[in-house]
């Protein structure tokens, strides 16, 4: 899977992340990924792409987790490292490292993930609230999707980069 495209279809059946899952009938579109051996879900709304890791160009005084930045179609864009970001140890880039390039806030970044599997749809009524593991396990987390023989760990892209920003000003 190498790219991504969205559809406004896909607009019309998707619910916010944040909702409480009420609606029966709501689906949540979801781009699926890897990092570390766990699985983590992001809004397939705030996903722009998919591509294959690229040479990065470090920048000085940049947080520890912005990798670098890239050149995507005459258009520079920070690259972070969401192993970094989780405080997970690093790992070489292999054939299945991916930069799942998102818009945050109006902000056009990459996360540099281990890999991508899959688009899936799932049922707004099956994800939870994320577990009360004190806030800053869970400050990322929207919630828990239940699938059928796993879990899958939505990531709240706002919350992920806000104090991204407090640490870049």
């Amino acid at each position: 899977m190498e790219s991504s495209t969205k559809t406004n279809q896909s607009q019309n059946s998707t619910v916010s992340l944040h909702s409480s899952g009420q609606g029966r009938g709501d689906l949540l579109q979801l781009v699926s990924f890897h990092i570390g051996g766990e699985e983590f879900g992001l809004d397939i709304l705030k996903v722009q792409e998919i591509i294959r890791i690229q040479e990065l160009t470090r920048v000085p005084n940049s947080p520890n987790f912005v990798d670098g930045v890239i050149n995507l179609r005459g258009k520079v864009i920070p690259v972070v490292a969401l192993r970094k970001r989780f405080g997970l140890e690093e790992l070489a880039h292999d054939k299945q490292t991916r930069i799942v390039v998102v818009e945050v806030r109006g902000t056009v970044l990459g996360f540099i993930v281990d890999s991508v599997s899959e688009v899936l749809r799932i049922p707004a009524d099956t994800v939870e609230p994320p577990p009360r593991l004190g806030k800053v396990e869970r400050e990322y987390v929207s919630g828990v999707g239940k699938l059928d023989d796993r879990l899958l760990i939505l990531l709240d892209v706002d919350r992920l980069m806000s104090d991204a920003d407090e640490v870049a000003a």
